[in-house]
């Protein structure tokens, strides 16, 4: 069911990594480093991702590289906007992956690539399109940001909206499908690009949509989807009846799954995108989730540690 697990969610973006907590992205390359590990230890066969970097930086990878994490790592993500928030052109794509090929021999993946449909529809189809000609064939992964756009009564849960002017709002406007299923016009051209190209869709807690979205990417004939279980869920009461559900229905596609979201009550500073008060905490939950939804044939034993599941 789990093919890949990436380890974090655009760490080097300072809506989902506190860089006053970590400027040197330090407490990021132990805990990177912890959880591949632990997920090793776990099960081997399954895909260790470093999670997309956004923006593109291969100094940040270079830092990763300093800290050994891309020793522990089989691939790297990066993720990219140009149409929306990226401060380059869509066609400055092969660039930006040939400038982390200068850091890294470890395959490249896109795992998040989109374009917005905040201020036309027809936008998203010429994105899409080019963002094909550009990737397909130059990145060993490519993942398609997002099946639905956001609720619009939803918060998105970033600390530094109010900087982000309208980028902030385009994040409602990612998906091929409106807040009310109904499909945009990209949703036929993504279909020509299937299965090459993959989706991202996130399920939030007890998601209404989650049954719904395995009937359009089955129809369309996804067979790469990125989601994510998150490290602050697992404190719910019911986290471990959710996540089973969750993994459940997604099990006839190749998942790629990203452990993120520090539990307020478990982070240096109190919220979800802070580095965790102890990273052994975060690696623990990233073995119990392939131990229960990627087992191995023998799983080797760790000492406990504060997750939040009782499994």
């Amino acid at each position: 069911m789990i093919e890949a697990a990436m380890i974090w969610n655009e760490p080097n973006n300072k809506s989902h990594w506190d860089p006053e907590i970590d400027p040197d992205w330090m407490r990021f390359g132990q805990m990177v480093n912890l959880a591949a590990e632990a997920i090793a230890g776990a099960n081997p066969g399954v895909t260790r991702v470093l999670g997309g970097i956004s923006p593109i930086d291969p100094g940040f990878m270079t830092r990763m590289k300093s800290y050994g994490v891309l020793d522990r790592v089989n691939a790297v993500a990066v993720h990219g906007f140009p149409l929306d928030w990226n401060l380059w052109q869509i066609h400055d794509w092969p660039q930006k992956l040939e400038e982390i090929r200068g850091v890294t021999d470890l395959p490249i993946w896109v795992s998040e690539v989109g374009v917005s449909t905040f201020g036309a529809e027809e936008v998203q189809v010429w994105g899409l399109r080019r963002t094909a000609e550009l990737l397909k064939g130059n990145a060993a992964r490519i993942q398609w940001y997002s099946l639905y756009d956001l609720p619009r009564e939803w918060e998105a849960t970033t600390r530094h909206r109010e900087a982000e002017g309208s980028s902030y709002y385009r994040h409602f406007y990612m998906g091929l499908l409106r807040e009310d299923g109904t499909p945009k016009p990209a949703l036929d051209e993504f279909a020509r690009h299937v299965p090459e190209m993959g989706l991202v869709q996130w399920f939030h807690y007890q998601d209404h949509r989650l049954d719904d979205a395995v009937a359009w990417m089955k129809r369309l004939g996804v067979t790469h989807l990125r989601t994510g279980l998150s490290w602050a869920d697992s404190f719910r009461p019911d986290a471990l009846d959710w996540f089973d559900r969750q993994m459940q229905a997604l099990e006839d596609f190749d998942v790629t799954v990203t452990f993120c979201f520090t539990p307020e009550h478990r982070g240096v500073a109190p919220h979800h995108t802070s580095a965790p008060q102890v990273p052994e905490e975060f690696a623990a939950f990233c073995a119990q989730m392939i131990e229960r939804y990627a087992p191995a044939t023998a799983v080797r034993a760790s000492a406990p540690v504060e997750t939040g599941l009782r499994l």
